[in-house]
């Protein structure tokens, strides 16, 4: 279902329908050396992606136990869901060259962003925050945002809207308008 049109941009990969999840919920990121590894491994609600020259096995709800055929990269979360609402997990590839920046919008549900390479300023309402790899950024469900990618080199990362099933993931919005905090950022 990947949506990737070329080198630069912001893909949807695939979505996830994952109906209402129980306990804590964390998106946890494992690598795998081969596809077939990765399906070998994935869960109830994991979901396995070839994306950046990799092959991911993304995994919402509890955090599982590492696989001893692949590489855990990180757990994001806990991630704020609403008891007795069902949600499908997004998942997207972002590639974006220094300077790019996103449109404003927000999401009917929280939004996690792994950076694989580069850097990412991400302003909301209340400021900005700094994302590189081994510092993960979420935001809260209703949050307008804008996203920059800022530093030397290409920003490069996963990204999961775990959204309400019923409602559009992303809604682009003109009641905010960033300070542009990010154009300085790095």
């Amino acid at each position: 279902m990947s949506q990737k049109t070329g080198e630069t941009g912001c893909w949807i990969l695939t979505s996830h329908p994952l109906g209402i999840p129980d306990g804590l919920v964390y998106w946890t990121i494992d690598l795998f050396p081969t596809r077939d590894l990765a399906e070998q491994a994935k869960g109830k609600h994991g979901t396995v992606v070839e994306s950046l020259g990799k092959v991911w096995l993304l995994t919402i709800g509890e955090k599982p136990k590492p696989s001893p055929r692949g590489t855990r990269v990180t757990q994001i979360g806990p991630l704020a869901v609403e008891p007795e609402r069902s949600y499908t997990a997004q998942y997207m590839e972002a590639s974006l060259q220094p300077g790019m920046v996103s449109k404003t919008h927000l999401h009917s549900g929280v939004e996690a962003f792994f950076t694989d390479s580069g850097e990412t300023c991400l302003e909301t309402p209340s400021g900005m925050q700094l994302g590189k790899k081994g510092s993960d950024i979420i935001v809260p469900e209703g949050v307008p945002m804008e996203l920059t990618a800022v530093g030397p080199e290409p920003r490069r990362g996963l990204i999961l809207v775990l959204h309400d099933t019923s409602k559009p993931p992303t809604t682009l919005v003109d009641t905010w308008q960033s300070k542009h905090l990010c154009s300085t950022a790095h």
